[in-house]
Parts: C-alpha cells; structure tokens; sequence
C-alpha cells in the first residue's frame, strides 16, 4: 500500500469517528521561517496611544492591523493567509493580527498552533461570545454561511481594542501576492466607513428577495445610492467611524428584519450591503480577485479576472486544501499549495 493511500486511508478513519477532534490532531503545521524589516520601514515604538503595559504594537496608528476569524475547519487557510502576508510585506515586523475565535473553540489549541508556526508573530485571540449573534442569523443557501463566526467580522469595533482605528479584514481562504501595507493606506477619505473592491457589472437586485424589492418601504433602501456589489473578505474598516456611527447596531437591525421576513438569501453579507452598499469607498479589483472556489452549490473551477493581481480569494463553495487533498485541484490552486505549511504525519516522524 502506498504512503499516500494510507495517509488518505488514516484520515477517513479519524474523522468517521470524530470529525472535530480529527481536524485537531491531524493538522500540525511547520514553522514558517522569520521575516524582518527593511531598512526604511517606520518605527513604531513611540507612536502607540495605548497607556498601559500593552506591547506598542497592539495600538500603534503605523502598524497594520489584520482581523481574521480562527477556527479549527479553516486553521489551514488561516495558516497560508498569514504566511502569504508576511512574506510579501515590506515591513512584516510592523504588522499585528487580531484573531478572532468563538467562545466554544478551543482557544488555547487555536493560539498555540499560530504560536508554534510563527514564533515572532506579534497576535492576540479575541474570544467571540456567539449567543448575541445566534439569535439573529437565518438559514442561507449553504449551511456553512451560517456559522455565527462568519459574523465576527460585524463586530470587530466591540471586539478590538479602542485604540485600533483602522483594520484590514481579511477570510481565511486567501493570500496575498503584493504587500499589504498598500491596502491599508487606502484613502477612506473623511466620511466612509469601509473600502472594498465593489463588483458594479453584478446583479445587485439578485442578493435580495422579491419580497424585498415589492416592498414599497424596503425597496427605497438604496433610492439616493448608486448601490454595488462588494466582497466582504476582504476590507479595510475605519474602527473609529464604525463606532461613532454604530454600524454593528444597524447590521443587526437588518438581521432582525430578516427574522421577520425573508428579504435575503446569502448569510452575513446581504446585511452589509444593506447598510454600506453605494457609500464605500472603491478599491482596486486587485485587491480581491474572488469567486477561485466557484459558486456556493458546486464550486467548479475559475479562472482570475482580467487584469493585475495582489489578492486571490478562495470564496465558493471549493477550498484549495479541500481540492489538493482530494487529488482534484484546479489549477489555480497551485499558486495557494506554496504557502500550506501542513505536516503529514509522516513528515513529523521522519
């Protein structure tokens, strides 16, 4: 019997008999190697508005902050997403990642397994109690939109510290080929809240129900915005607005309509588009090159979109790990397999 058939043979066996705690013990990942500044990156030890023993860089305004979700299902993409940021960045040294977790994961598992592959990452997990949010969230078209984690990203404002007033964003199923410093220098002028790729050739009324656009009420949501579609996976979040303007409280007030009727179909994100659509601000489309997990049914093979990449974004239904691991990739998943710091079990004993 072949190595690889084994390997394929174990893993069935272990997650038949326990699905959750089989992603915990099969997943070990390797150290990835150190990154260090160059030579013109800012310091950011004297810029911190932090006024107790908080390492600097947990409040600097010249770091960058990144919020990803951490779960066990996607701690391998989580893994490659970190990984592909740090080695593309200029000023990796400068870069903090808030790590959001829901309250019934195993947190301390979670934050070893950042820890031990990637020693000097500057971190924090910030534990997400879900039962706020439970209440509100209604089934969509694919079981896995509906996991209350998906909605962290609404309430990062209350989940970060007050001294982190800009944030970038970013799911679990991507990388990054360009330096991410550049996204978060987005100009979000004075007023916008959030920028985004915005998608305008999309159908917009499709993310809505026609019990939503008959509503003589509802419909007149986006009467004075010229609305579009954009990605939530990726974006960069001006905290300090979010807050002053309570934006989580209006996503929730979405939410709870959606209880009462049924005016979407699509998870957390029709609740966005609700409340932002037509007043972010636009960010270049090379910052998302979405959709490589195809649709939300099947999730066939895609091809990038024209035009210059920074960002590929696994979102759909297929995940590149899913897909090598089943000896089916597509072929953009080869340009993901170079940042999989997975450890097969043979790997560890060798």
């Amino acid at each position: 019997m072949s190595q690889h058939l084994l390997l394929r043979l174990i893993t069935l066996s272990l997650l038949l008999i326990n699905p959750i705690s089989a992603t915990t013990i099969i997943q070990k990942f390797k150290e990835a190697p150190q990154f260090y500044n160059s030579a013109d990156c800012p310091s950011i030890d004297d810029d911190s508005d932090s006024d107790d023993a908080t390492k600097p860089i947990f409040c600097s305004r010249r770091a960058v902050h990144v919020a990803m979700t951490l779960d066990a299902a996607y701690i391998r993409g989580s893994v490659a997403a970190v990984l592909s940021v740090l080695q593309h960045s200029s000023c990796p040294e400068n870069i903090v990642f808030h790590f959001v977790a829901s309250a019934s994961a195993d947190a301390s598992s979670l934050r070893a397994t950042i820890s031990s592959s990637f020693p000097y990452l500057d971190f924090k997990v910030y534990v997400f109690n879900v039962s706020s949010v439970s209440r509100l969230i209604s089934t969509s078209i694919r079981s896995a939109l509906d996991c209350p984690l998906n909605y962290a990203r609404s309430y990062l404002a209350d989940l970060l510290p007050p001294c982190v007033r800009r944030v970038v964003y970013l799911d679990s199923d991507l990388i990054l080929v360009d330096d991410i410093a550049k996204l978060a220098a987005t100009d979000l002028g004075r007023d916008s809240v959030l920028a985004a790729p915005e998608y305008c050739n999309a159908n917009f009324t499709s993310y809505f129900t026609s019990s939503f656009w008959s509503n003589p009420t509802l419909s007149l949501t986006f009467a004075d915005r010229k609305a579009c579609y954009f990605n939530t996976g990726v974006m960069v979040i001006d905290l300090s607005l979010w807050r002053e303007g309570a934006y989580t409280s209006r996503i929730e007030e979405w939410m709870a309509m959606q209880k009462r009727m049924r005016i979407y179909e699509l998870g957390s994100l029709p609740p966005f588009l609700l409340v932002f659509g037509g007043l972010i601000k636009p960010v270049n489309h090379r910052w998302n090159q979405h959709g490589l997990g195809g649709d939300n049914f099947r999730g066939l093979c895609r091809d990038l979109h024209p035009g210059p990449v920074s960002l590929l974004h696994w979102s759909g239904k297929g995940k590149p790990w899913a897909r090598l691991d089943a000896g089916r990739p597509c072929p953009l998943d080869a340009l993901w397999a170079p940042y999989d710091l997975l450890q097969t079990p043979f790997a560890l004993d060798s």
